[in-house]
Formats: C-alpha cells, structure tokens, sequence
C-alpha cells in the first residue's frame, strides 16, 4: 500500500505537466471575424426601416398635436376629451413600438450572430485538438497570464482564415 501511495505520488506531477494549456482572446478573435461586417449591414438595413417607421408615426403624433393645440380652444369639450384620448393612445403606441423594436433588433442580431460564435469556437476547439491542448481559456477573462503560456490565437485565426 505504501509503494502504491509512493508511486502516485510520483506520477500526479508528471500528469499535470503533461497537460497543455493555451489561451485565445475571444473578443478581440470575434470582432476580427469577416462575418461582422454582413451582420452589421443587416443590422443597419433592418434598424433604417424601422426608423423610417417611427418617424412616420411622430409626424402622425406631432400634425395631430399641432391640431390639438391650434384648434383646441375651439372645440367642445367631448371633442377635446376625444381628441387628447387619441394623442395618448398614439403616444402609447409609439412607445410601445420603440419597446418592440428594440427587442427584435436584440432578438435579431442573436440570431445572426450565434453561427460566427459557433464557427469561431468550432475553430478554437479543432485547433485544441490538433494540437493536443487540455484546456484552452479565455485571455480576456485572465487575472494573469504567464509568458510562457501558448497563445492560440495566430492558429485560430488561420483556421478562421482572418489575417
């Protein structure tokens, strides 16, 4: 039993520095993708139209309340009720509009941007792989990285084909 604790002893050291360890910086390797720039044309494509939207709402809400205030004194007072009804209806739904979209725009640029993640963390664990890493971390989450650590991030950024 002792040889046996003795032996263990001696192996636990030499596995642990068998292992590789690495580091890639996801955010700057992510914001290098050529991908980027057709989502964000997209993104702009699909926000201009929604502006375009908005705006033709706040003209609406702002001809009306242009009315209101020109005419109001002028009117009876159910039509005033009436119309400042409408003006606050209008309102809430511009405000409920802008909530919309800032929601799809969020849900929307998800969508587009979850396949670049999924192929730039194919590409780091196929090169991890390749190149027998145990573990390969995240530099911009790092306290401190040692220099003698490998930085992946030329090979990932070859398997990606970025420059």
């Amino acid at each position: 039993m002792k040889k046996l604790f003795l032996s263990m002893m001696m192996v636990l050291p030499l596995l642990a520095s068998a292992q590789k360890l690495g580091h890639v910086n996801t955010q700057e390797l992510f914001s290098q993708m050529p991908e980027l720039k057709v989502v964000q044309a997209k993104m702009d494509s699909i926000q201009s139209d929604y502006e375009s939207q908005f705006v033709v709402m706040r003209e609406e809400f702002n001809k009306k309340a242009t009315d209101f205030q020109q005419n109001g004194a002028t009117m009876s007072e159910s039509v005033k009720q009436f119309r400042q009804q409408e003006l606050a209806d209008l309102q809430q739904r511009i405000e409920l509009f802008a909530q919309t979209v800032q929601q799809d725009l969020q849900k929307r640029q998800q969508e587009l941007v979850a396949p670049i993640q999924e192929r730039m963390v194919k590409a780091i664990k196929e090169v991890g792989d390749a190149e027998g890493y145990t573990y390969i971390f995240d530099s911009a989450a790092m306290v401190y990285i040692s220099p003698a650590a490998t930085d992946l991030m030329p090979s990932v950024k070859v398997k990606l084909g970025i420059k």
